[in-house]
């Protein structure tokens, strides 16, 4: 049986997420403040997170830090009722892995709930080969050890930012549509709810690649259809 944490003030929404959650035959656990999710976090060890932005004592983001900073690497969906998409940016920057906006629909919920499930189960690998390093112009990416360098220097990606910069780079100039990508990178499927994650990442790695992320050399978009990496500059 999974484990969710629930780290939300307000007294009705937690009740009626737990509701829910236990119906669906998860077990569930609920923090009223900041302090108490980071303290549940490490000593229940959930499988999955939902966590509220506006919290008192300590928002979500530094609730976020200190469970990132302590090394975990569950899930954590953001629960926000802001509509400012700068906070959904500082969210996955901080570890977040994806987010709802409320009101939220039940569907919704408990599709990206799932998601977040089967991305976190351990997979039977085979033998591991080496992935090569990829050159876009100035900037190489190593798959194996998940680091980027842009004109020699480090550059610091999100867990997600990488994954979906990797996933573009594997196809070789392929165009990837945003179903493909949320169900590679976040293992959405194609069924689920739409979400503008993909997009948001997208625009984070061109800020943090990309010489000019209003007109970028490397990733590029393709109308009506995806996104692409172009491995050699214009």
């Amino acid at each position: 049986m999974s484990r969710i944490l629930i780290v939300e003030d307000n007294r009705d929404l937690a009740f009626g997420l737990q509701r829910t959650l236990e119906f669906e035959g998860f077990e569930v656990a609920v923090a009223e403040d900041g302090p108490a999710g980071v303290e549940f976090a490490r000593s229940w060890e959930p499988n999955l997170v939902l966590l509220d932005l506006m919290l008192p004592n300590m928002d979500g983001f530094q609730v976020l830090k200190e469970i990132r900073g302590r090394g975990a690497r569950v899930p954590v969906l953001i629960l926000t009722a802001r509509g400012e998409e700068s906070d959904v940016v500082l969210g996955f920057q901080s570890g977040a892995d994806d987010y709802v906006t409320k009101p939220f629909s039940t569907l919704e919920l408990l599709a990206r709930v799932r998601a977040l499930l089967r991305r976190g189960e351990p997979a039977l690998e085979g033998p591991r080969v080496r992935p090569p390093v990829a050159r876009l112009g100035e900037i190489e990416v190593d798959p194996a050890a998940r680091s980027v360098r842009r004109n020699g220097e480090p550059v610091s990606l999100s867990p997600k930012e990488f994954d979906l910069l990797v996933a573009l780079i594997r196809r070789d100039g392929v165009v990837a549509s945003r179903v493909e990508l949320l169900a590679e990178v976040w293992n959405y499927s194609n069924a689920e709810v739409p979400t503008r994650t993909v997009d948001i990442h997208v625009a984070e790695l061109r800020r943090k690649l990309e010489d000019d992320p209003s007109n970028p050399r490397h990733i590029l978009t393709v109308r009506k259809a995806g996104y692409r990496i172009e491995t050699d500059a214009r």
